[in-house]
């Protein structure tokens, strides 16, 4: 079993890092190889422009990353990243979660990696939401919060962790084909004590240990549950459904 981490924090001494420390030798001991993209101590250049395609004459920005993928003319650091993924059973990305979503620099790591051709593509039949080439693969989130678990539930100032962690679970990791398990989220993990870090260190590895047997969020498969429109079909919602939870079979 591979495992692959991307892993965003900047400060090397954080809780962050001894939870990334904490996975590493969780799943070392049961037996995976692991490998670890830390985006900061990579110095990770998270602008996608131009530069990563070589000499392209193409002015449509997508079209000349679609060009760049098929010519193998990707910045050698995309690329690397990309191998990683293709290499791995399962994927993870941990981050504190700051302003409702993922760092800055893990979202310059998906713009660039995830690029026209790997990560999605433009033409019709293209296969996404729950196909694509990164099918086959689990995915999870790790994600510390600083906000307490009831700031953070559905009638949270914050609005629920399920809807907030949506566009990156279902609309980065799902699209792109990989299954998805139910995210680790950590919470008000600045005013925890040791005995809290013990703990949140504790059901890391209780999650880690039960990658292989954790059922995936059902989200819906596009080729199965969409008409032509991308639209749900009929009839595929429990009577009440909206929102987020309209793509996720219950």
């Amino acid at each position: 079993m591979r495992t692959h981490i991307v892993y965003a924090h900047p400060h090397n001494g954080s809780l962050n890092a001894a939870l990334r420390d904490e996975a590493v030798q969780t799943l070392e001991a049961l037996g995976h190889t692991v490998t670890v993209s830390d985006l900061y101590a990579m110095n990770w250049k998270a602008v996608a422009d131009y530069d990563d395609f070589g000499p392209t004459e193409n002015e449509h920005f997508i079209a000349a990353a679609a060009e760049a993928w098929e010519k193998d003319a990707l910045a050698s650091d995309i690329k690397a990243e990309q191998e990683k993924l293709l290499a791995a059973d399962n994927v993870i990305l941990q981050f504190p979660l700051w302003w409702f979503t993922m760092p800055a620099i893990m979202k310059g790591w998906v713009d660039r990696v995830f690029a026209n051709g790997f990560g999605y593509g433009t033409s019709r039949d293209w296969k996404r939401y729950g196909d694509g080439k990164l099918a086959g693969r689990r995915a999870m989130l790790v994600v510390t919060t600083g906000a307490g678990e009831s700031h953070l539930s559905e009638r949270g100032v914050n609005g629920g962790i399920d809807d907030l962690l949506f566009p990156i679970q279902h609309g980065v990791l799902f699209y792109t084909g990989m299954r998805i398990l139910p995210p680790t989220v950590l919470t008000g993990v600045h005013m925890l004590d040791d005995s809290g870090h013990a703990d949140n260190a504790k059901y890391l590895r209780e999650r880690l240990e039960t990658l292989a047997e954790t059922e995936p969020i059902a989200y819906r498969k596009q080729a199965e549950d969409y008409d032509e429109h991308k639209q749900l079909l009929p009839g595929r919602e429990p009577k009440g459904t909206t929102g987020f939870a309209l793509h996720i079979a219950r």
